[in-house]
């Protein structure tokens, strides 16, 4: 056990629960190089170094983890799930949903119900996200992400912006601040004529914490409001 590591590597996860993640990546790098080696660190770091796309380091550091004495069934199924996205993201979705499903057939909750659905979407395949997205709303009506996921199915691949928008109506009322919904309800507002309203869902969706999960990037958001302003 390193433990001046996994003292700094203490102070990066605290930054990183405060939202400073420029501070929490520094330290997590100088605490890995010291050798942080306690599993709640890793694990903290691992979703860092993906959030920021840092992948093949991601990718090592899980390697770590999964090393790592006493992990729970959860802290294993954590692992996959991360595995697949840093999969999905270098190029590999149709192995990625391999592992997620996978995982599913033991672990049915929120998490594994918004990465799947969503990665469905991306798949391209219309029957099974819609399929997968309508069962994530049955397991639970009022979560933003599900309702977000299904709006997404009906814009992305159905080309049904009118159903699209009852949902993504609904996920904004539950999370005002979503980055995708808000995203999505600016291009119906744009197509309205609505330029003030766009503008600032836009704003809310550029303030939020981007991951990969999400569709709409900062420089997509960047583009439309240039677009508004000219």
């Amino acid at each position: 056990m390193s433990f001046m590591g996994n003292m700094i590597g203490n102070k990066a996860l605290a930054a990183h629960g405060k939202g400073n993640y420029q501070k929490a990546a520094q330290l997590y790098d100088e605490a890995y190089a010291k050798g942080m080696d306690k599993p709640r660190l890793l694990r903290g770091y691992s979703i860092l170094l993906i959030r920021t796309s840092r992948f093949d380091e991601a990718l090592e550091v899980l390697k770590k983890l999964e090393k790592c004495p006493g992990l729970s069934a959860r802290d294993k199924a954590d692992i996959h799930v991360n595995y697949a996205i840093i999969l999905w993201k270098k190029g590999h979705l149709p192995r990625a949903l391999e592992i997620l499903e996978d995982e599913f057939r033991h672990l049915k909750n929120g998490s594994m119900y918004s990465i799947i659905g969503y990665l469905k979407i991306e798949a391209g395949d219309a029957d099974a996200a819609l399929a997968f997205n309508k069962e994530a709303l049955e397991y639970d009506d009022g979560d933003a992400v599900f309702l977000d996921n299904l709006a997404q199915t009906y814009y992305r691949l159905l080309d049904d912006k009118q159903t699209a928008r009852t949902y993504f109506d609904r996920a904004i009322a539950i999370k005002p601040t979503a980055i995708d919904t808000n995203y999505f309800l600016s291009l119906y507002d744009i197509e309205e004529g609505n330029l003030q309203k766009a503008r600032e869902r836009l704003k809310t969706a550029r303030k939020g914490v981007f991951s990969p999960l999400n569709y709409a990037t900062p420089e997509m958001i960047d583009k439309k409001l240039s677009e508004i302003e000219a």
